[in-house]
C-alpha cells in the first residue's frame, strides 16, 4: 500500500513540477521565501490589535511563538523519523523534475515545514480575526496554499508532504487558538 502511495505521490510531483516554466520561476521563488509573508502577518497582527487591544495582542504574539516552535520541531521530528529523501536528493526522481532554486535544502522531506508553519500561522490569525475581517482571513488561507504549492513547483517536496504539512499546521493553528482563548478567559478576562 505504501509503495502505491509513494508512486502516486511521485507521479503527481513530476506532473505538477513539470507544469512550471522559467516565466513563472521568479513568482514561485518569491512565494517560497518566508520573509515575503511578513507584511501579511503584520497586517493580520494589526487587525488582532484592533480587535483585542494591546495586552491580548502581546499574549497572541507569545502564542504565535509557541505555534511556530511546535510546527517547526514536529516537522523536524517527522523528517528524521521517516527519513524520506527530498525529491531533489532522491536519485530515482531528481532527474525527472526541475529544481528551481540553487540548492535542494535538507535531505529529508516528510513533512513540509513551510506548508505546516504557514498554515498554522494563517489558521491561527484567521480564527482570531474572522468575525471582523473575514475576507482577509480567507486571503491568508489562500496565501498559505500558494506557499505550499511553491514547494512542489520548485522541486523540494512531494505533494503529500505539503498536504500532510497543511493538515498538521491547520491542526496546530486551531489548537493554539483554543489554548489562547482558554488562557485569555482564565487569566486575563477573569
Amino acid at each position: 500500500m505504501l509503495e502505491k502511495i509513494n508512486k502516486i505521490d511521485t507521479e503527481l510531483l513530476i506532473y505538477l513540477n513539470g507544469l512550471g516554466s522559467t516565466t513563472w520561476d521568479g513568482f514561485w521563488m518569491f512565494m517560497t521565501t518566508t520573509v515575503y509573508s511578513v507584511p501579511f502577518y503584520l497586517i493580520a497582527l494589526y487587525f488582532v490589535y484592533k480587535i483585542y487591544g494591546t495586552k491580548k495582542t502581546l499574549y497572541a504574539l507569545l502564542f504565535i511563538a509557541i505555534l511556530i516552535t511546535a510546527s517547526d520541531q514536529l516537522s523536524n521530528a517527522f523528517k528524521y523519523g521517516f527519513g524520506r529523501l527530498r525529491p531533489c536528493h532522491n536519485e530515482e526522481v531528481k532527474g525527472l523534475i526541475r529544481l528551481v532554486k540553487d540548492s535542494c535544502g535538507g535531505y529529508y522531506s516528510f513533512f513540509s515545514a513551510h506548508a505546516s508553519t504557514s498554515m498554522a500561522i494563517v489558521v491561527y490569525f484567521a480564527l482570531l480575526i474572522k468575525s471582523k475581517v473575514k475576507y482577509f482571513a480567507l486571503f491568508l488561507i489562500f496565501w498559505a496554499v500558494l506557499i505550499g504549492y511553491s514547494r512542489i513547483y520548485i522541486g523540494v517536496h512531494y505533494p503529500f508532504d505539503v498536504l500532510f504539512g497543511f493538515t498538521v499546521g491547520g491542526t496546530i493553528g486551531f489548537a493554539i487558538y483554543l489554548l489562547f482563548n482558554v488562557f485569555i478567559k482564565k487569566y486575563i478576562d477573569k
